[in-house]
């Protein structure tokens, strides 16, 4: 009678957790499609109101690569745009590199392996890591969750120009022609 217990524990556990594996799956879908909505020229879905990340990093500039940088000073913080996380899909790990790390403009930063693809995320400017991001470690989906803000990748000491960084606006403009190219 035990045994019969215990075997039936096991498979709630395991009904259980292909319930909560479809869920992420089925978010990730649907966060795949609202970015794909957002910029297959939809206006009149809202999804801005979706994302209030968007309204604590008013500052942020963005690569045409698709990264986003934060600068405070001669140190920023970096992350993939919500564009970037769209196209790339449920991110399942992230490869980030070491602090102390240095790097050249456009040099790989570090790689993002999704159910779908892998992503490069490069450097938008000479840059040393100061931080990374642990608890990407241990759940990188907060990369998909929240791109623009828990999501960030790293912390770096920066130097060169960001004058070739794009505001909101222009990015968003960036991505419309990026559509009409494809």
């Amino acid at each position: 009678k035990f045994k019969a217990i215990l075997a039936q524990v096991a498979a709630q556990r395991q009904e259980r957790s292909a319930e909560a594996l479809n869920f992420a799956h089925a978010m990730a879908a649907l966060r795949a499609t609202l970015g794909s909505l957002r910029f297959a020229g939809a206006k009149a879905f809202p999804v801005r109101s979706f994302a209030p990340a968007f309204r604590c990093f008013s500052d942020l500039r963005f690569a045409p690569t698709h990264e986003w940088f934060k600068a405070e000073g001669d140190s920023a913080t970096l992350g993939i745009s919500d564009f970037a996380q769209g196209q790339l899909g449920e991110v399942v790990y992230c490869e980030l590199p070491d602090v102390g790390a240095k790097f050249k403009s456009k040099d790989t930063l570090c790689t993002l392996e999704s159910v779908k693809a892998v992503g490069e995320v490069y450097a938008p400017v000479d840059c040393e890591v100061t931080a990374v991001n642990e608890k990407l470690q241990d759940e990188p989906a907060t990369v998909n969750e929240s791109p623009e803000d828990e999501g960030w990748l790293v912390k770096v000491k920066f130097t060169g120009d960001t004058g070739s960084l794009m505001d909101r606006a222009a990015y968003e403009k960036h991505l419309e022609s990026e559509k009409t190219e494809e």
